[in-house]
């Protein structure tokens, strides 16, 4: 990714005389903050042309006076002691709408969803997802095939990668409990020393910011460029506790959406920076945190990592747009609304893709040649993936004798669909993991 350059500030561009004489002509030719619906950085604004009858510096006031006129000051302060801001444009608007209609309440009707069986391996499924690629972004070299082997069968990591996802895993699975309750430093503490148990150079590292004689952290570029040097430890803990406090919705004489509160939680521990390793992977921690406490509760099932690390130059660089433009927030804040937006898209679409399988199963467990009762368990196996059959349990569902149930159930193996594993003296049967293969191989036959 090439470098960004820092843009012209408003400061500097209302000192040059020429600039100055042609205000009231430029913001007549310049009413918004966006150029044709895009809220442009400098950098993109001095490689296009210019409307007519404007340079580009013109131009770059324009916009500049007015973000600056519609923007909000947050408590994150730079490191020079800049306060961040954001402003949130037509577009941002449109995408919180939409997110608040989708990501709170209309999945419920699906019964995908609130069915208990179908939930649990949502939720599963997304838990697995977000800790395998939030730890990719952060470097972990580990295919999710790998991993998924790793979390479903709970062997045992076998190099630095692999427990990084499993630490991942773990602090996901318990952000649904950190929820219920506001946001202090232990708890942001905990988070990360369950993120980077056993993955740091130093142990004693884990679950503390860095200290005043540790040499700082630095953010560099895949060229190892210097592209972030975060605020001196000396200010981490005031930092932090101006985080906690904002994080906790303490912002009196202002209101901040929710969503655009988690986002910026997200961009302000990013910045900070306070700990040694792993602090990309407690922002977004901190992220979904957010949601999950303000009751946007499908962030429970779904990942917004897995969206980054298709792309993780465009995320970076929503950072550095930030950065290089005085801090202006707003950046980060619409790159990562577009991905909540997608994030929750697809989930829904996932959803109703699934639906559309198991109608599809029930109507095509009909045409086999299996008996009624095979017929009910392997629909009952479709929503329930991780559901364990027995004889006893399967005979005493149909009132049948424990004969006939060991012959439904022995069929069922013997056919393709079921696999048996033994515990003491008793069978456990439990659906193939390809069970919806199965199916179609056996209706085609």
């Amino acid at each position: 990714m090439p470098p960004i350059s820092n843009a012209p500030t408003l400061g500097d561009l209302l000192t040059e005389s020429d600039l100055n004489a042609e205000l009231p002509h430029i913001l007549h030719a310049v009413p918004s903050v966006e150029v044709d619906g895009k809220y442009l950085h400098w950098d993109e604004v001095s490689r296009r042309p210019p409307p007519e009858g404007l340079t580009r510096r013109q131009l770059w006031l324009g916009l500049k006076f007015r973000r600056t006129n519609q923007s909000r000051d947050l408590p994150l302060r730079s490191t020079s002691g800049m306060p961040f801001g954001y402003g949130l444009t037509d577009g941002a608007l449109e995408q919180l709408h939409w997110i608040d209609q989708h990501a709170g309440g209309e999945i419920l009707v699906s019964e995908g969803v609130t069915d208990p069986g179908q939930r649990k391996r949502y939720l599963v499924n997304s838990l697995m997802e977000e800790s395998i690629t939030s730890s990719q972004l952060e470097g972990a070299s580990v295919t999710r095939r790998v991993a998924k082997e790793m979390l479903r069968t709970n062997r045992r990591p076998r190099d630095r990668g692999e427990r990084m996802i499993l630490n991942n895993y773990r602090a996901m699975s318990r952000l649904a409990e950190f929820a219920e309750r506001p946001l202090d430093t232990q708890m942001v503490f905990e988070l990360h020393r369950i993120l980077t148990d056993g993955t740091l150079d130093n142990p004693d590292a884990a679950g503390r910011m860095q200290l005043p004689h540790e040499e700082r952290v630095r953010v560099v570029d895949s060229d190892d460029r210097v592209v972030h040097i975060p605020p001196p430890a000396e200010e981490l803990a005031e930092r932090m506790a101006a985080m906690v406090q904002f994080a906790n919705g303490d912002t009196p004489h202002a209101f901040v959406h929710p969503v655009v509160r988690a986002i910026l939680i997200h961009l302000w521990l990013a910045y900070d920076h306070p700990f040694e390793d792993g602090n990309g992977r407690t922002a977004r921690a901190l992220f979904y945190w957010a949601m999950l406490r303000q009751k946007y509760w499908m962030f429970e099932y779904l990942s917004i990592s897995r969206l980054l690390v298709r792309a993780p130059a465009q995320y970076g660089r929503a950072f550095l747009l930030t950065e290089t433009d005085e801090f202006d927030a707003t950046y980060f804040t619409l790159y990562q609304l577009k991905v909540i937006r997608r994030a929750v898209n697809e989930l829904m679409s996932y959803v109703r893709e699934q639906m559309h399988v198991t109608r599809r199963t029930i109507a095509l467990l009909r045409r086999t040649s299996l008996n009624h009762r095979q017929v009910a368990l392997l629909t009952h196996a479709i929503r329930h993936p991780d559901y364990e059959y027995t004889i006893a349990s399967h005979a005493q569902s149909h009132g049948v004798t424990r004969q006939s149930g060991r012959t439904d159930l022995i069929g069922l193996e013997e056919g393709g669909f079921l696999l048996r594993r033994r515990v003491g003296r008793k069978f456990f049967f439990y659906a193939v993991a390809d069970l919806q293969g199965r199916l179609n191989a056996a209706d085609s036959g």
